[in-house]
């Protein structure tokens, strides 16, 4: 126990420090365009806009190709890449790399669900007015899939966090390297149990905060 306590205190602020790091960095990217490549496709796919199916298969089949490679597999492809972009892929900030690459699909199609599930009539009824779309998009498609987009990101949070205990295994450093490095290796089973109980407190933190904006943007 006395061990336990001593690793912990020694190495877990910077853990939770580079995990919160690459998820947030991971996240904000794959939010950003995530949702603008879910924009495209829904905006390419809609019969209210301008549907073009040919360039939507074409972006479609990327983001399922990249989506159906296995976590850990696209996380080694990707080492050459985050070397040339982060230096080190061995660091948090190289992590965070291939945890972006995973993060931007994931949300996208998270975000084109969000924008497909808007009423086709308050959509048509907008169209009808003349606005353009970036217009339509301000006023009504974005708050629409508000409460669903929040919904996503908190998923693609908790799968990031879950993807990042994944990238310690490489020593790319976090929680997940924290666990493998005192607890698998050398066998302190408290180590690994405290690891479990900090990502499940962080999980329903995170779960909560998202339920809780969620609720407040949908309308009623």
């Amino acid at each position: 126990m006395h061990e336990t306590i001593v690793i912990l205190q020694q190495n877990l602020g910077q853990a939770l420090w580079d995990t919160a790091k690459m998820v947030f960095i991971s996240g904000f990217i794959g939010i950003i365009f995530g949702t603008l490549i879910g924009l495209f496709l829904y905006y390419f796919s809609n019969p209210l806009f301008s549907p073009h199916p040919v360039t939507n298969s074409i972006v479609g089949f990327v983001i399922n190709a990249i989506r159906s490679l296995p976590f850990l597999i696209l996380m080694v492809v990707l080492i050459p890449f985050a070397k040339l972009v982060a230096g080190d892929p061995y660091t948090p900030l190289g992590g965070a790399v291939s945890l972006s690459v995973a993060a931007i699909p994931f949300f996208a199609r998270l975000a084109e669900g969000a924008f497909a599930e808007i009423d086709a009539g308050v959509v048509e009824a907008a169209r009808s007015t003349g606005a353009s779309f970036w217009l339509i998009f301000q006023e009504v498609l974005f708050p629409e899939a508000l409460p669903a987009l929040i919904r996503g990101i908190v998923l693609t949070l908790i799968s990031l966090l879950g993807y990042s205990a994944m990238v310690g295994t490489i020593g790319a450093g976090g929680i997940g390297d924290l666990a493998i490095q005192y607890g698998y290796n050398r066998y302190n089973t408290g180590v690994l149990v405290s690891v479990i109980v900090i990502l499940i407190v962080i999980v329903q933190i995170v779960q909560w905060c998202g339920d809780q904006l969620a609720e407040h943007y949908t309308r009623s």
